[in-house]
């Protein structure tokens, strides 16, 4: 199971949501409140280092001019962003490195449909499908 502080800190951490989260609690209200913009990019960017492919993903959540007039993210922005942000937290915790995870995020996956698990975690459904894919290739179920 993925902590909450592990999902905070995917998004930054402290030094972007400003407090810390240590619960489910800590978690869901930071996200009522809207999370702060920063906090999406800090989670795309985990994943895509890259600038473009960065803004692109960013921009999939939130469209282009909302967010560059905005600092904080609507309440289904920052569910969206906690949402990919829990499913990039599963990742590193199932393959225990950064890099595999990334690339695990980023590669079609047959089981998802042929599209990664990050075009799937933009659904609710869809990052269901990929934590439950993850759960079964961390304990060894066959995929």
């Amino acid at each position: 199971m993925v902590l909450p502080e592990n999902i905070a800190e995917v998004m930054g951490g402290t030094a972007v949501l400003g407090r810390h989260i240590r619960s489910i609690d800590d978690l869901e209200g930071a996200i009522s409140r809207g999370l702060p913009r920063r906090a999406l990019r800090r989670t795309v960017e985990r994943v895509y280092p890259a600038a473009g492919e960065a803004r692109r993903a960013v921009f999939r959540v939130v469209p282009e001019a909302t967010f560059k007039r905005r600092t904080r993210l609507s309440h289904a922005e920052s569910e969206r962003t906690e949402r990919l942000a829990r499913v990039i937290a599963a990742a590193e915790h199932a393959w225990n490195d950064r890099a595999l995870a990334r690339e695990w995020l980023t590669r079609p996956h047959a089981e998802l449909g042929g599209r990664t698990p990050l075009d799937s975690a933009m659904t609710e459904l869809g990052a269901r499908r990929a934590e439950e894919l993850l759960d079964r290739l961390f304990y060894g179920i066959p995929a």
